[in-house]
């Protein structure tokens, strides 16, 4: 059983690891999504990289490796819930840490493992435990990037209504409390690794998205239309 087990996790993390907004963006444009803007291979970056809809496939598939990954431990073992919890939380480590992605870093030459930040490999494992968490899930997360405008606080969204969807079908016996587990370690998995940006996001020199970028973009545009007016005059 314990070999079993072990060979399923290893599954799981080699589910998540496969790279797929470095293979969409390779097939779209040629281009090496991970030598672009953030380096990440996310669907966020994916989209900077390849445009909208490279970005839509990817964010896709990087779910779908969750969601296989949560139930995975399900279809080859069934009724062992901290199996397939532990299975999604590999799904997106090896996401953000793919072994297909091992490169030295060029300032100290140790070996580092590449990948995107876990949003949406985590939101995938989230449906995995629970299909109908979406309902509560993604609105949120648009919500969040739409009107407060950040792509980091997006992806954390993502995994702290997962906790704490959980934690309340736990609270009313829905679901086991390993759920709650499983949120807050996707959590923890994916702040450590959108570090730089809250860095930035605390000096106020992250990068806007959503509805705040397009009005900024906009009053900006009209604010450069006036100087050049009024300079015409």
């Amino acid at each position: 059983m314990l070999l079993s087990s072990l060979a399923i996790l290893l599954l799981c993390y080699l589910v998540g690891s496969i790279p797929f907004g470095l293979i969409v963006v390779k097939v779209a444009t040629g281009r090496d999504v991970r030598q672009i803007e953030s380096g990440r291979t996310g669907g966020t970056n994916a989209m900077r990289a390849a445009g909208l809809l490279a970005g839509i496939v990817t964010a896709v598939l990087d779910i779908s490796k969750g969601l296989v990954a949560g139930l995975a431990p399900l279809w080859l073992m069934p009724g062992y819930t901290w199996l397939q919890v532990f299975g999604a939380l590999l799904a997106v480590l090896g996401h953000n840490y793919s072994i297909f992605l091992v490169e030295k870093d060029s300032q100290n030459g140790k070996l580092r493992l590449r990948g995107g930040a876990g949003g949406a490999p985590a939101f995938g494992g989230a449906l995995a435990l629970w299909p109908s968490s979406w309902i509560i899930i993604l609105p949120l997360a648009v919500m969040v990037f739409l009107f407060v405008g950040y792509a980091s606080l997006t992806t954390i969204s993502v995994t702290v209504s997962t906790t704490v969807v959980f934690l309340w079908r736990a609270w009313l016996g829905l679901s086991p409390w390993s759920y709650v587990v499983y949120g807050v370690l996707a959590t923890v998995i994916v702040v450590w690794a959108l570090r730089p940006n809250l860095e930035r996001l605390k000096h106020g020199t992250e990068r806007l998205v959503g509805l705040r970028a397009y009005l900024k973009k906009k009053v900006t545009h009209l604010s450069h239309s006036d100087k050049q007016g009024q300079q015409s005059l």
